[in-house]
């Protein structure tokens, strides 16, 4: 059973937040369910009801990147990276307020506010109980801020301004304003620089630690253009127990065929003690009882191509099935059906080096053959076929030319998660354990502080951190870039990081300090985001090869619309929409500060 917080389970309180927040929902929201309904009165009485609310808000974090629609996949499918499949076509001009299609561009926002929700009421109740030890109350108001700035961090990336909530609301609420980005970043910046210290130094696995707050707040700093105090945070991470891992261990160490790069994105790996490099994962286990575990990662789903499809790919040169969907093949690549078609620039330019490096041969271990599978190795697996056990040929598509968007290259060593013995469902990418934060972005979040700052010698000692551990060669200070340092986060953190959310940062950035022309006032026409992304994605942006579909996207797509129910429900106060879509010329001021 899928874990993420729906209109029935995991709400601590028997009330409707607030129309803002789940406008469009039926009555029957209001109606609780014995089975998983929790009130102030049987929950928050002692310690040990605010540490099983806690639980909740930790599994909530398995929303990143479990089940087909989840978070991450659409991070990337906004990226130069991918494409996401939209409503006829994958032409963002078809992305309304009202309108999302096949993805959740609009609707998440719904499913992320219900885990601010969860977060409020532990904030809110915290001192509803006398504590024994001041300390227990604290490390659960830590945590509780941390799930709050981070989920706000996300939110604010995805859609910009936005309303701040910040206590448990006990009935509706119709005069919601918007806060601006800004007062948002400030006050988890305050929120995060009280709660990090009050965070714990080790923990069980799922537990936002000290670490995390540290990393979280990098980012916040980083967001708010303070690169000293982005560089201080980064380093309490790096200087903590933490290291890059550059050894085998952990499930498939005894491989030969395979190398550390690979041990390290094991599911399985991701929270055992030998993995230093976890600063935090998620939590998702098969073996779990069903209301314990989510439907999977469905990394195969998601982001592999759908080569078995034999209405798409899957046809020989005599109209007859190639591929089919059994036998080896399918267990290992399974039933792609990508929500996030990946390009060419992923899989082939960004492996490129100044010593004339080529995918095919770089010594990066991130992109060593036994880590993806690539073009030529779809070899057609239907015994009965007449080009059985040859690679796949682009001329039997209806459509050649385009064969880079029916069949292309996988991170395999980052979305191979097969099936679990006795597991008889389709092959989409099982439960297994995820990153949210690793060593190795802090060490490129430091080198982003450092760049800005100026100091492009530290910058690029950072970066060879992570390009060293991968066998990659090294660059000089002359290399560093942000353009690079993106680069550099598209190689190592696929799959892992907000990547829409962090180039949106950067866009912010850019546009606050005045660099090549950007500025604030026309963010939404002119920005680094859509720059890069129609640059370096012009393979489906900019292709005259495709003919059987429409891709296009447009500078302000850079964040997403804000669902048109949670604006019109709101009848006393004005939220905002973002500028370039439908409403946005109803917009008032956004409020420059947050009241505590």
């Amino acid at each position: 059973m899928r874990t993420y917080p729906n209109k029935h389970s995991h709400i601590f309180l028997g009330l409707l937040v607030v129309q803002l927040l789940f406008a469009g929902c039926s009555d029957s929201f209001l109606k609780p369910e014995p089975k998983s309904f929790f009130t102030g009165q049987n929950v928050f009485v002692n310690k040990q009801g605010y540490d099983a609310a806690m639980i909740t808000l930790r599994k909530n974090l398995s929303l990143e990147q479990t089940g087909q629609k989840n978070f991450l996949a659409h991070q990337w499918m906004a990226s130069e990276a991918g494409a996401p499949y939209l409503p006829g076509s994958t032409d963002w001009r078809l992305l309304t307020p009202t309108v999302e299609g096949h993805q959740k561009f609009v609707s998440q926002i719904n499913d992320m506010f219900i885990i601010v929700k969860n977060a409020n009421t532990i904030i809110s109740r915290i001192d509803n109980i006398e504590w024994e030890k001041e300390e227990d109350k604290n490390t659960i108001l830590a945590e509780a801020l941390w799930h709050r700035s981070y989920w706000y961090y996300r939110l604010i990336g995805n859609y910009g301004d936005l309303p701040f909530v910040q206590e448990e609301a006990k009935g509706a609420k119709l005069d919601y304003k918007t806060h601006s980005r800004w007062a948002i970043l400030a006050k988890i910046k305050k929120d995060m620089e009280w709660a990090v210290t009050r965070m714990p130094q080790t923990a069980a696995s799922g537990v936002p630690t000290r670490g995390a707050g540290y990393h979280l707040l990098a980012k916040i700093y980083l967001a708010n253009l303070e690169w000293d105090n982005a560089i201080t945070a980064a380093t309490n991470v790096i200087n903590g127990p933490y290291a890059l891992m550059a050894d085998r261990f952990g499930a498939d160490a005894g491989d030969p065929k395979k190398n550390y790069i690979w041990d390290l994105h094991r599911p399985q790996n991701k929270n055992i003690a030998q993995n230093k490099e976890t600063i935090l994962a998620f939590i998702d286990r098969y073996e779990a009882p069903d209301g314990a575990r989510s439907a999977g990662l469905f990394t195969a789903r998601v982001y592999h191509p759908t080569w078995w499809h034999s209405a798409e790919n899957a046809r020989d040169k005599d109209g007859g099935l190639g591929f089919i969907d059994k036998g080896p093949l399918y267990d290992s690549l399974g039933r792609g059906n990508p929500d996030c078609l990946l390009n060419d620039w992923h899989a082939y330019d960004i492996w490129k080096d100044k010593q004339q490096h080529t995918w095919q041969n770089t010594p990066d271990l991130r992109r060593a053959n036994i880590n993806w599978f690539d073009r030529h190795e779809f070899i057609y697996n239907n015994p009965a076929s007449s080009q059985f056990g040859k690679p796949f040929d682009p001329q039997n598509l209806p459509h050649p030319a385009e064969h880079f968007i029916r069949i292309y290259p996988i991170p395999f060593y980052k979305t191979y998660v097969p099936n679990h013995p006795g597991q008889t469902s389709p092959p989409m990418g099982s439960n297994g354990d995820w990153y949210i934060f690793r060593l190795a972005e802090t060490y490129l979040l430091r080198a982003e502080a450092l760049f800005w700052k100026g100091s492009l010698a530290a910058a690029a000692e950072d970066i060879n951190k992570v390009r060293g551990r991968a066998k990659a060669s090294l660059i000089d200070a002359a290399d560093v870039t942000i353009d690079f340092i993106f680069d550099e986060r598209a190689r190592e953190l696929f799959g892992e990081e907000p990547r829409q959310n962090e180039l949106n940062r950067v866009s912010y950035i850019m546009a606050k300090l005045g660099l090549h022309g950007y500025s604030l006032a026309n963010l939404h026409e002119k920005n680094w985001f859509y720059d890069r992304v129609s640059k370096l994605n012009n393979i489906y942006y900019n292709s005259s090869l495709i003919i059987s579909n429409t891709y296009h996207i447009e500078p302000h797509n850079f964040q997403w619309p804000i669902d048109d129910k949670i604006i019109n429900s709101n009848t006393m106060g004005r939220i905002n929409q973002n500028k370039g879509y439908v409403g946005a010329d109803r917009n008032e001021e956004p409020l420059t500060t947050i009241d505590e």
